[in-house]
């Protein structure tokens, strides 16, 4: 088994009295300062954003789909174009996952109605459309590794952990995932332990798979919402030579189930190597994840809320949401001259009204994806680099307190769930 040759972690400093610290990952196309938020660019790309609007925000990382970029184009003829980098004109570190979330976003998910945005913690109050059960899985999980029915043209595939690691090899990012088996936040303790153990099978494979020491290969700890099977994951996940850690599969049914299963395994991850929180992005979640130790985070929650007409503002904004955004399509928005936030420097809030913003997205006009999706990201990253200042400044955790005490005050919008399903 390699190790990764030119990857590496440096914790700069801990916040004493919980599990917050800063860092900085090294890789091959750039440092990522830490703690910091990736942006999703599912099938090579950042929807509706330029590579060039992204240097712009100060994107220091991106995460990658590896079963949609297998699917199309390919990741052989990826390879051939150069590699991830090369053939979306991106020049910082890439991340992919492995393909294992597929296994429940194909299979489990639609059988149980939930999903990564609406619904995966489902008692915290989504509504009914965002867990509509979706029909007939698509993906069936055995020993040697997830077989699926492809959701563009109904093709069969299989992903393996052999497999899945040769395709993120050829794809060519910095940072790659083991392959895993994500569960259910419905699933029981008997099925989660067996997913589990499989998944702990898996990793093994993942290692003895890799070939390239280009590449930093990461662990996935499983083992839902139960503290005994968190444990035994991070036992066996910390012992094997991963070059960092993901905490991934269910988080357990709300966020309080989450910040435990946080609590439960954070603290026992080696110091050494960085920790990444898998498909978490709203506000109050980055707060919680940094407090407890998480280095990194992605989420395709900026982009998606953005085409919804959602978009990010600090919780003591007049008519702010329950999940931090102001909703543009309201009609209260029709004659609003004022910017989207009057303090924000990006270049949607410096350049148009929310009035403005709302024609669009009552137009449906492309325009709209991009300028608020170039706001929420901005909103995001400005976020976490004002929470690593208040690391360094000692300051967290009134930033901290501050924000959220905020946004539990937020109304909730009638309008809200449905929309972000």
């Amino acid at each position: 088994m390699i190790r990764a040759r030119d990857f590496s972690f440096q914790p700069l400093a801990r916040l004493k009295g919980n599990q917050a610290r800063l860092g900085r990952i090294h890789t091959p196309h750039g440092d990522i300062e830490t703690p910091e938020f990736l942006p999703v660019g599912t099938l090579a790309t950042v929807k509706a954003m330029t590579p060039r609007d992204l240097e712009g925000l100060g994107v220091q990382g991106l995460l990658a789909n590896t079963y949609h970029l297998y699917l199309r184009p390919g990741s052989e003829r990826v390879k051939r174009f150069g590699g991830l980098h090369r053939f979306m004109g991106w020049t910082g570190p890439i991340m992919t996952d492995s393909g294992g979330f597929q296994a429940f976003s194909l299979g489990a998910a639609r059988e149980d109605g939930v999903g990564k945005i609406g619904g995966i913690f489902p008692n915290e109050g989504q509504s009914e459309p965002a867990r509509t059960k979706s029909g007939e899985k698509l993906a069936h999980i055995d020993e040697e590794g997830v077989s699926f029915r492809s959701h563009i043209d109904g093709s069969r595939h299989k992903l393996t952990p052999e497999s899945s690691i040769a395709i993120q090899q050829e794809l060519g990012a910095d940072m790659i995932l083991a392959f895993d088996e994500c569960t259910s936040p419905m699933a029981g303790y008997e099925y989660t332990e067996l997913a589990m153990e499989r998944t702990h099978r898996w990793a093994v494979r993942s290692l003895e798979a890799r070939t390239n020491a280009e590449q930093a290969l990461y662990g996935i700890v499983q083992g839902g919402e139960w503290e005994d099977l968190r444990a035994r994951s991070v036992r066996f996940i910390s012992e094997l030579p991963f070059d960092g850690f993901a905490v991934g599969g269910s988080l357990g049914k709300c966020k309080a189930d989450m910040h435990r299963v946080l609590d439960w395994t954070v603290p026992h991850l080696s110091d050494d190597r960085p920790r990444h929180l898998l498909g978490i992005g709203e506000v109050n979640d980055l707060f919680e994840g940094v407090e407890r130790g998480i280095d990194t985070f992605d989420c395709v929650l900026p982009t998606r809320f953005a085409r919804t007409a959602h978009l990010l503002v600090p919780p003591w904004t007049p008519g702010v949401g329950r999940r931090g955004t102001l909703n543009l399509r309201h009609a209260r928005y029709l004659d609003d001259q004022s910017p989207l936030m009057a303090d924000c420097h990006c270049y949607t809030c410096q350049s148009f009204s929310r009035g403005y913003l709302r024609h669009l997205y009552m137009c449906d006009e492309l325009l709209a994806y991009h300028l608020g999706s170039l706001h929420n990201l901005h909103f995001l990253l400005e976020l976490m680099r004002t929470i690593r200042r208040a690391l360094a400044s000692k300051n967290f955790s009134e930033l901290k307190q501050r924000w959220l005490e905020a946004a539990s005050g937020a109304e909730p919008d009638p309008e809200e769930d449905s929309s972000l399903s």
